[in-house]
C-alpha cells in the first residue's frame, strides 16, 4: 500500500475544518465514512494522527507533519495534471502569478517585461492576494509563482529573493516635508505611519518597523483601514505618512512621494510550491535572477 492521496486529502479536510461533520460536508462523504478512511490511514502510517475530543479535533504533532507534507504532496498533484492537460491542448506556456498588495501590479509587470516572457511564448495570469489567500492558493496548486516582500516560506514553499525596489515616502499634499527633495529615515519620529498588518502578525510591517528602528525611530503606527488597495492610496485614505516604492513626485495630487536619503531597499521575495516543477516558472526566475545579480531595481 502506499499513501493515498484522497485519505491525505480527508485529513487535511478534518483538520482544516476542526472536526468530522463540517469535513464530511465539505468533502460530500458520510462521517463514517470519513472516519473509517482517517482510521485506515492512521493503521498504514503506524501512528495517530488526530486527538478526538468531544467538541473539537486536532492534529498530533504527527499529524501536523503529515498535513504539511500532504500540502504539498497536493500541489505537485494539481500542478502536474494541469501541466498535462495544458501540454495535451497544444496550449502556450502559462505561469498563474499571485503577489500581495505590497507588490504592486505595475511592479509585477515590471518583472514580466524584464524577464522577456511574452518574447518566450509565456503567457502570464497574475492576480493579487492577501499572504494568507496567497498562501493557500500555492500550497494547493492553484498559483505557480507568488510575489511578496517579507512573506516567510511555510511548509511545503521555496522561497528565494529576486529582486529589490527602492523604498520611498509617501506624505499628503500639504505636509510640512512635501516641499523636501529627499528625507532621512530619522526626519520620521513622530510622525504618524499608517501600515497594511498589524506588528507582529505582518511580516512586511515587521519590515518596515525593523528599518524604522536601526535609524533610531519608534515609529508610530496604525493599519490601513483601508485593505487591498494600492500602497499610495493609505496616504489619502487616512492622511498619514506611509512607505511606498512609488516614483518620487506628485502622486494623484493628494499625496507626494520622496526620496529617502540614504537610499533603502525593500526586497521582492518569489515563493513557490516546494518539489514541483514548471518549465515557465523556471525561466523567469532564471531571468529575474540575472536581473538581481546585475544590481536589482
Amino acid at each position: 500500500m502506499t499513501l493515498d492521496l484522497h485519505k491525505l486529502e480527508h485529513l487535511v479536510a478534518v483538520a482544516e475544518e476542526g472536526g468530522f461533520t463540517r469535513a464530511a460536508e465539505r468533502l460530500h462523504l458520510s462521517q463514517q465514512a470519513l472516519s473509517t478512511s482517517i482510521r485506515t490511514l492512521e493503521r498504514y502510517v503506524g501512528v495517530q494522527l488526530l486527538v478526538r475530543g468531544h467538541q473539537h479535533v486536532a492534529p498530533t504533532p504527527a499529524g501536523q507533519a503529515l498535513i504539511d507534507d500532504a500540502r504539498a504532496l497536493q500541489a505537485q498533484a494539481h500542478a502536474a495534471l494541469e501541466r498535462t492537460r495544458r501540454i495535451g491542448r497544444g496550449q502556450a506556456g502559462h505561469l498563474r502569478i499571485g503577489h500581495t498588495p505590497a507588490v504592486t501590479a505595475e511592479e509585477v509587470v515590471d518583472l514580466l517585461t524584464r524577464a522577456r516572457t511574452e518574447e518566450r511564448g509565456i503567457q502570464a495570469h497574475v492576480r493579487q492576494l492577501f499572504p494568507d489567500e496567497l498562501r493557500d492558493q500555492l500550497l494547493t496548486g492553484a498559483c505557480d509563482l507568488g510575489l511578496s516582500r517579507s512573506m516567510p516560506a511555510d511548509p511545503g514553499l521555496t522561497r528565494a529573493r529576486i529582486a529589490e525596489h527602492r523604498l520611498r515616502i509617501a506624505v499628503p499634499a500639504g505636509h510640512r516635508l512635501a516641499a523636501r527633495p529627499a528625507v532621512a529615515l530619522a526626519d520620521l519620529n513622530g510622525e504618524p505611519l499608517t501600515v497594511w498588518g498589524e506588528s507582529g502578525s505582518s511580516a512586511y510591517t515587521d519590515l518596515l518597523i525593523g528599518l524604522c528602528r536601526q535609524a533610531g525611530v519608534e515609529p508610530d503606527t496604525q493599519r490601513n483601514p483601508v485593505q487591498g488597495t494600492p500602497p499610495i492610496t493609505a496616504v489619502s485614505a487616512t492622511g498619514r505618512i506611509a512607505f511606498v516604492t512609488t516614483p518620487a513626485g506628485p502622486a494623484g495630487g493628494a499625496a507626494h512621494v520622496i526620496d529617502l536619503d540614504p537610499p533603502v531597499h525593500v526586497p521582492v521575495h518569489a515563493l513557490w510550491p516546494a518539489h514541483t516543477t514548471c518549465r515557465d516558472r523556471d525561466v523567469f526566475l532564471s531571468r529575474a535572477g540575472e536581473l538581481l545579480g546585475g544590481g536589482g531595481m
